[in-house]
Order: C-alpha cells, then sequence, then structure tokens
C-alpha cells in the first residue's frame, strides 16, 4: 500500500473517532465534546508524528 493511501485511512480513521464519540457520548455538551475533540485530533497527530512519518 502507498503513502496516500495510508494517509487517506489515518484521516478516515480520525474522522470516524470524533464523529463516534461526538454523537455517542457528547452529544449534548458543546464545551466537553470540543475539549475532547481537540485532544482527540491532538493524539492523533503525535501519534502520525512519531510512527507514520518518516
Amino acid at each position: 500500500m502507498g503513502r496516500p493511501a495510508v494517509v487517506a485511512l489515518y484521516v478516515l480513521a480520525l474522522i470516524v473517532v470524533l464523529v463516534g464519540v461526538d454523537v455517542l457520548i457528547f452529544r449534548q455538551h458543546f464545551w466537553a465534546r470540543l475539549m475532547v475533540n481537540i485532544g482527540i485530533v491532538l493524539v492523533f497527530g503525535a501519534f502520525y508524528v512519531r510512527f507514520a512519518r518518516t
């Protein structure tokens, strides 16, 4: 699998996690949802920088 495909799957996984957490847990809590979304993006970014980037 090429690098663009891996990046696309990684971004797709990020979107699925964000939407899943939003819908299942933080539906009516705007500020909590915003903070958790920022945290999830930061964690995904840290994993990308540490493991996926070459």
